[in-house]
């Protein structure tokens, strides 16, 4: 065969997201607070982007859901304005072109054929931001005195409580070990090996660390812990440490091991627990413990009079941006370099699409939490034994959507409701399928919820065991087996029939006065 050299012309389809798409579909899984990062970032380093400090008015994104599955009337206005520029294709106020895109039917885990465009936002800079301290926006924070953490308590002690440089560097190498709960973690033989000492010594300098602050901390397990703790009241002797070798009884409220374990009779067992029940089981946490992060909603459903569902955006969620138009006018008449120039169209293009991306973001989210609203009325209606089985592919056909999408929106996304707040992919569900085929299938939350609920009412004589609640279960109509039973019941980290009635026996003999 002859080897010739010549011209085609092909033609051919590819999906092809622009980084501007790219961009609008990461806003989409950002939670609340990494989206004010983001937004707070992008407000720095584009100067044609400002906050919009006007006092709120009525919420655009403000929609009502009737029983019957319809949307009242201020829903076809809130996607009037989506439809004008999500199917137009081109956009009124951005010289780009392609900034109105509808990315609610495209994959985002296709590949694409693009590459950064100068002059847009590094999606790394989020999170890294700093910001300068001036009259008008102090940054507090950066005059806020650090707290100090676990380590930098044991190191503090360990300079004051150790001399000799090289037990202070072995001292220091078994700080590194130390968790969060404050336990020792590791080999000490390979420990020694490494710092070429002797276990011998590696032992001397623990025993000395381990009468640091908080008591019980470098404990390598959870008896060495509590005799620590012990040590330091003066409550250690022969019977609580057999108490303590055999936690493993106590566990398993195998009190007549435990008797016999320890060589003493149940009031000695019972005074025992409640001494160790006043100690620390995790020390360290004292100092490693993160504060608490509140929950803010994004969606707030409320009632209706009429029977039906509010659901709209929190406001307070929503970083409020504008395209200061006029400035960007007033700086282009006075440009006189090429390089300006472009650098100013490029902020334009950045904070039009960064605008329109927000408004897409907001009206996205509406749109998943509405369907969520209307495939679970009867939960919001009657409670968790009415939730029901949906899937990201449930919503993502109702609402025309492509199943990565809703899965990028219901991520880090919480609905406060009538019910409680819930993370929005608490409603996505596995279906358990009904006693004999027939009916509806079962939420897997649901049935968790009856499980418990049958474990609660128990009494001393009455425990139910795993397959009498299969039984209770498929006569309530729930097909559903023995493991899945005891899969879900160790979720909810209950203990076995077994165990559980030990434990109400002695709450039971608790409860009798002597």
């Amino acid at each position: 065969m002859a080897l010739s050299t010549k011209l085609e012309l092909r033609q051919g389809q590819a999906l092809v997201m622009t980084p501007q798409l790219q961009q609008a579909i990461k806003l989409l899984q950002l939670s609340n607070l990494e989206l004010s990062a983001f937004v707070e970032a992008e407000l720095e380093r584009n100067p044609l982007l400002e906050r919009d400090d006007q006092p709120a008015g009525p919420d655009p994104f403000d929609q009502t859901i009737d029983r019957d599955g319809g949307d009242g009337p201020s829903t076809a206005a809130a996607d009037q304005g989506t439809d004008t520029w999500m199917e137009t294709g081109k956009a009124a106020v951005d010289p780009a072109g392609d900034l109105d895109t509808d990315y609610s039917n495209v994959d985002p885990d296709a590949s694409t054929g693009a590459s950064a465009m100068p002059g847009e936002g590094s999606w790394a800079s989020v999170g890294s931001r700093s910001q300068a301290f001036d009259d008008s926006d102090p940054n507090l924070e950066e005059y806020v005195a650090s707290v100090p953490d676990l380590a930098d308590h044991l190191g503090a002690q360990l300079a004051l409580a150790i001399a000799d440089p090289v037990e202070r560097f072995i001292g220091a190498n078994l700080i590194d070990m130390v968790d969060d709960a404050g336990y020792l973690r590791g080999d000490l033989g390979q420990l020694a090996d490494r710092l070429g000492a002797s276990i011998a010594k590696v032992e001397k300098v623990l025993a000395v660390m381990q009468r640091f602050e908080p008591s019980g901390v470098l404990a390598r397990s959870l008896s060495e812990c509590l005799a620590i703790q012990l040590r330091e009241i003066g409550r250690y002797d022969p019977m609580i440490a057999a108490f303590l070798d055999n936690l493993h009884l106590l566990a398993r409220h195998d009190f007549a091991s435990l008797r016999k374990a320890c060589g003493c009779d149940m009031d000695d067992i019972t005074d025992m627990v409640a001494e160790v029940r006043r100690l620390n089981p995790k020390p360290g946490l004292k100092y490693g413990s993160a504060p608490v992060q509140t929950v803010v909603p994004d969606v707030i459903v409320r009632p209706r009079n009429d029977g039906g569902w509010q659901v709209e955006l929190n406001s307070e969620t929503l970083p409020k941006v504008l395209v200061n138009r006029s400035y960007f006018t007033s700086v282009t008449r006075h440009a006189q370099r090429g390089e300006d120039k472009v650098y100013l169209n490029d902020c334009l293009q950045s904070a039009n699409w960064l605008v329109r991306s927000l408004d897409q973001r907001a009206r996205t989210i509406l749109k998943v939490a509405e369907e969520i609203v209307r495939q679970q009325d009867a939960f919001l209606t009657y409670g968790i034994a009415h939730l029901r089985p949906i899937n990201l592919k449930t919503v993502a056909d109702a609402i025309s959507m492509h199943e990565s999408t809703v899965s990028r929106v219901t991520s880090s996304k919480y609905m406060a409701t009538n019910r409680g707040v819930f993370e929005l992919k608490y409603f996505f569900t596995s279906a358990i399928a009904s006693a004999g085929g027939g009916g509806e299938s079962h939420s897997s939350e649901a049935v968790r919820h009856r499980i418990r609920q049958l474990i609660d009412a128990e009494t001393a004589e009455g425990v139910l065991s795993d397959d009498a609640i299969v039984q209770k279960l498929q006569g309530e109509g729930i097909d559903i087996a023995r493991r899945t039973v005891a899969k879900y019941r160790e979720g909810m980290n209950i203990s076995s029939s077994v165990q559980r009635r030990r434990e109400k026996r002695m709450a039971e003999r608790a409860r009798v006065p002597a």
